[in-house]
């Protein structure tokens, strides 16, 4: 969709998002660009632990394919042929490679991506419900949003949903479900917004339209489905 039809496109949804009853967001690479503090944090990680491992931009960007960070270091060991890791293994790099992730966000922050805040305050303002859905950690959630946002950052949303809150993540619907039931909502009702392929197949299987804002990893995603696709929130005046 070239610029002009999609700004067309993008007034005409503006009603359609601000009668919307909640705003469900994603957090990496939705509310910030989150995925190459992610990756430092893999390696730094690998270092610790005497792995000789190094996700490069290209390895990452396949991997991210595969939904979850634990779920991404079992694939990466199957695919090198490293020796089996145990659960307990890849539990603790995960727990390492958070560390290292709030260490990197305190120390200079992730921003929030364009229009991110003004949607959140936009919505406030308007009488909008706000939540969580995503594929991420609670305490990467906490990481981010805790300097984005403030130490009262969950005080803003009614639903926050993490990847281990539910037995599949994404494109599986399951964060989205658990989402629309803890608002006790119905999907049509709300928007998801997301920036991957992955997510947009998560939230359209849970029955949600969804606004696509392409992030760094993604953004030759396929968006088929997607009420509006745009590089960032700021591009719409909501």
């Amino acid at each position: 969709m070239n610029a002009v039809l999609a700004a067309i496109r993008a007034t005409g949804m503006r009603d359609l998002i601000a009668n919307a009853r909640a705003l469900i967001f994603d957090v990496d690479g939705t509310l910030a660009e989150t995925e190459e503090v992610h990756r430092c944090a893999f390696n730094g990680a690998f270092s610790d632990a005497g792995l000789d491992w190094h996700w490069d931009r290209a390895t990452y960007g396949q991997l991210l394919r595969v939904a979850g960070g634990k779920e991404r270091i079992r694939a990466f060991a199957e695919r090198d042929g490293a020796p089996s890791l145990t659960v307990a293994d890849i539990a603790e790099l995960h727990r390492a490679k958070t560390a290292h992730y709030a260490a990197l966000i305190a120390s200079g922050g992730c921003p929030l991506r364009p229009g991110v805040g003004a949607w959140i305050e936009s919505a406030r303002r308007r009488g909008q419900r706000l939540a969580i859905a995503t594929t991420t950690t609670l305490g990467n959630i906490d990481a981010l949003l805790s300097v984005a946002l403030g130490k009262n950052w969950a005080d803003l949303f009614e639903a926050i949903v993490a990847g281990d809150d539910v037995p599949r993540k994404k494109p599986a619907p399951d964060v989205y479900v658990e989402a629309l039931s803890r608002l006790a909502l119905e999907p049509a009702g709300c928007i998801a917004i997301e920036d991957s392929g992955n997510g947009l197949v998560a939230a359209s299987r849970a029955g949600i339209p969804v606004v696509i804002t392409r992030s760094a990893y993604f953004r030759d995603d396929d968006w088929t489905g997607a009420l509006l696709v745009v590089d960032d929130l700021a591009d719409i005046d909501y």
